[in-house]
């Protein structure tokens, strides 16, 4: 391997090696290697379990009054091959990875290799210097992503963000309501309101029944002022802080139809 490249590969780490065959073995993906002993598996296996290690005690450090569901939900938000690929790209890992010739004659890489060779790197950074050393380099790139999906606070559930709330509030659990039914039994679409102490609000249609509850409990979020969507489409849960008790408490005991 061209000595440059491994430097380059340093320089991204922020790390120098003290044991360069760890970081050769951590670039050699199994199409280069004489056996897959040799290429990077083993030491993605272990770079997953450290980095799987890591955001979860910094997780249960940094939101000591987070449940354990609401936890996990933001670690399966970070630790995803997609966040993985992604910041194994910006990087530029994924221009060290020595592939087979028919793998690099590829255009386009498969994100599974640049996810793989991001968690491999992890794994040698992990034997060479520690633990520690490891969890800086994690977190200085995953640190602001782990601010954002809290910042957003609902990963996509907003179901359970609206009981949550609803409930710190003291108020009734919703109700989630099928209005109607379309199309045939292996493609049915449905439409669902949901109910909230006296309020009804719109219906939403979904793929399924799941898919029409979360948009319909993200409706009603909105509409009441528990949630705001700013210019680029992004969807913010307030703080309990944000809210009016009282203004809220009138809003549910308006009786509507749907509406």
């Amino acid at each position: 391997m061209d000595p440059q490249i491994l430097l380059n590969a340093e320089h991204a780490l922020g790390h120098v090696f003290t044991d360069k065959a760890l970081l050769l073995r951590a670039l050699k993906h199994a199409s280069q290697a004489d056996s897959r002993v040799e290429s990077n598996e083993r030491l993605e296996f272990l770079g997953d379990s450290v980095l799987g290690l890591v955001i979860c005690d910094y997780l249960y450090q940094i939101y000591p009054n987070s449940l354990e569901g609401e936890l996990t939900k933001i670690k399966s938000n970070i630790v995803s091959r997609r966040t993985c690929a992604e910041l194994a790209t910006e990087l530029g890992l994924i221009d060290f990875l020595q592939l087979g010739k028919g793998m690099g004659a590829r255009k386009e890489l498969p994100q599974s290799l640049a996810a793989a060779v991001f968690e491999s790197l992890i794994g040698a950074l992990y034997l060479d210097a520690g633990l520690q050393a490891a969890r800086e380099f994690i977190l200085g790139q995953m640190r602001p992503l782990i601010d954002e999906v809290a910042r957003l606070g609902h990963q996509d559930n907003f179901k359970s963000v609206l009981q949550q709330v609803l409930q710190r509030l003291g108020h009734m659990n919703p109700a989630y309501i099928v209005v109607e039914e379309s199309g045939p039994d292996h493609a049915k679409c449905f439409q669902v309101c949901v109910q909230i102490d006296e309020r009804r609000f719109a219906a939403c249609w979904g793929n399924s029944k799941k898919e029409a509850e979360q948009q319909a409990a993200l409706d009603a979020l909105l509409v009441l002022g528990l949630a705001r969507k700013d210019d680029n489409g992004e969807i913010g849960i307030l703080e309990d802080s944000e809210v009016d008790p009282d203004d809220l408490r009138r809003q549910l005991e308006t009786v509507s139809g749907s509406e």
